[in-house]
């Protein structure tokens, strides 16, 4: 066996003293407690490459992309305004792809930030509204981007749907340790990162480094503990990549890519490859050497927690991400307490509503919903992360009277989403019991992605009802021997159906049906079609065959 490899068909927490990853462990980790075991598994396939993040056997974090599918986010581009809409406040770019960009006017003229989120796919800088600043009017934008010009710019948020890119002017090119941010003074530590004693030595290596005028420079999370030479190192290779750009930038004609943005491999380990993490176990040959090739030029240390996969089963059923995932991605999610999560994803909005379900709790009533809310905006939070749910999302919780619950449940809520890497905004929770909160979307949620629009019910979730047919049958069978009779026709119909509506016509309305024949004076035949949809039905004349109605 090769070193660094983990053996086919040993459990994850029971491997022999002579197996590859980490044998010894429990040796060197005897002496912490509640030690979270931190994995990251890697299953890299031609059409699918995923990635979980497990805690304790728990998947925490879960991502998923298609290499034959271009991914943008965080892409530099040079593109051409193609025109301005002063009623939207905004410029559509033409990047190169088949739908232009969305440009804010706020978006067009890098700008200091109030704050910084340095774990955004591209550091978003743009100026809260009523800041200090002041904006730049109509004419003035128009009369410096007229239509034709070029601009460079980085898609902040993928096309979703129908809609275009969003793109920034104001750029950002995260490193391992570092964010840089050209045309920018700004320059600072993760608000991340809460312990004042490293936040000072993080600033102090800060303020040593070489960073060029008018260059902003962030220190991610992912710089806690580690060593000033590594962020020299990671400082040279940012500004590498920004000369390489300038250079781009004035010798490539519009629209063309400037950069782009790694894919998920690499992002693996320059974004959750840190300190805490026991091992990355990677199933393929050629994503385990690129892994260990990003994480040597890293560090060199880090290289030993890598680890290839392989055994006969597959990575995730070996490790049990696959069967977490099936239950993360159900439309009712099962907590420990016996509630259930109940996920409706719509065009304007996620709606979940939490339910006691089979919750048998010992105390008052009022304890009992308090542990159900707090179990359940926990997982509320984790699922948002796995399914990548961005916009609007509504939260009916159980209701309760006591504001101090209330408070508590915001502050669960609160604090569950501090692991979360995109930007999230919760309010108060309402009179009605609703928790509203809005969290960052650049891309299509999984779901999405995952999944289209079911053929037989074009995505209602539901067909009609065979008595909602029968109902329309009958009216549509009136209507056309009343015609019948008017352009002196055949009276004789017949009516093709679907088999589990004819069984309804027959067992429940066949009264309804000899009635109709006797008031209206015709002859009704019946004919059922198990290829036809359950919704369908038509009517023919009996002798012409003539179709006089389909529904669909």
């Amino acid at each position: 066996m090769r070193a660094n490899e983990a053996p086919a068909g040993i459990p994850p927490d029971n491997r022999r003293s002579g197996d590859a990853i980490m044998p010894f462990k429990f040796l060197f980790n005897w002496g912490r407690t509640n030690k979270v075991k931190r994995e990251i598994i890697v299953n890299a396939e031609s059409l699918e490459t995923r990635v979980a993040i497990m805690e304790n056997g728990k998947l925490e974090e879960f991502q998923v992309e298609h290499p034959a599918e271009e991914r943008i986010v965080g892409s530099v581009f040079k593109g051409k305004i193609q025109n301005i809409e002063h009623d939207l406040q905004a410029a559509f770019v033409d990047i190169g792809m088949s739908k232009n960009a969305f440009l804010h006017y706020w978006d067009m003229i890098p700008e200091e930030a109030d704050d910084f989120d340095e774990d955004a796919p591209s550091f978003d800088r743009r100026r809260r509204r009523g800041g200090s600043k002041k904006r730049m009017s109509s004419p003035e934008i128009e009369k410096r981007f007229p239509p034709g010009s070029d601009i460079v710019a980085q898609v902040v948020k993928g096309p979703i749907g129908t809609k275009g890119p969003r793109v920034t002017a104001a750029l950002s090119l995260s490193g391992r340790y570092l964010v840089m941010m050209p045309d920018s003074k700004l320059k600072g530590v993760s608000r991340k990162i809460g312990d004042q004693k490293e936040r000072q030595r993080l600033k102090a290596i800060l303020d040593r480094l070489p960073v060029p005028d008018r260059v902003g420079i962030i220190v991610r999370t992912a710089a806690e503990g580690a060593r000033k030479r590594s962020f020299a190192r990671d400082l040279r290779g940012l500004l590498n990549r920004l000369q390489e750009l300038e250079r781009d930038v004035r010798e490539k004609p519009a629209p063309c890519c400037l950069y782009q943005e790694p894919d998920l491999v690499e992002r693996v380990v320059r974004d959750w490859l840190t300190e805490d993490v026991d091992n990355i176990v990677v199933d393929d040959r050629d994503a385990f050497e690129k892994i260990r090739e990003v994480a040597g030029r890293m560090s060199r240390r880090s290289r030993s927690r890598i680890h290839f996969y392989e055994g006969e089963v597959p990575i995730f059923d070996h490790y049990g991400v696959e069967r977490q995932i099936e239950n993360a991605f159900r439309r009712h999610v099962t907590l420990k307490s016996g509630a259930c999560l109940v996920f409706d994803e719509t065009e304007a909005m996620i709606a979940i509503d939490v339910n006691s379900g089979r919750h048998k709790g010992s105390g008052s009533q009022e304890d009992a919903i308090l542990r159900i809310n707090t179990d359940a905006v926990e997982e509320v939070a984790r699922q948002l992360r796995l399914r990548n749910i961005g916009g609007l999302v509504v939260v009916d919780l159980i209701d309760m009277r006591s504001r101090k619950h209330q408070n508590a449940i915001l502050k669960a809520m609160k604090t569950a989403l501090r692991r979360d890497r995109a930007r999230t905004n919760v309010l108060p929770i309402s009179e009605l019991g609703l928790m509203e909160m809005t969290r960052q979307r650049q891309e299509e949620s999984l779901w999405s992605t995952r999944h289209v629009d079911c053929p037989y019910c074009n995505g209602r979730g539901a067909v009609r009802s065979t008595l909602a047919m029968s109902v329309e049958i009958q009216r549509r069978i009136a209507a056309a021997i009343r015609k019948q009779k008017r352009l002196d026709r055949s009276d004789e119909l017949q009516v093709i159906v679907h088999p589990t509506v004819l069984e309804r016509l027959r067992r429940k309305d066949e009264e309804f049906l000899i009635a109709m024949e006797s008031k209206l004076g015709a002859r009704l035949s019946f004919k059922s079609n198990p290829a036809k949809h359950m919704e369908y039905f038509s009517i023919h004349d009996a002798k012409t065959g003539e179709a006089l109605y389909t529904s669909l």
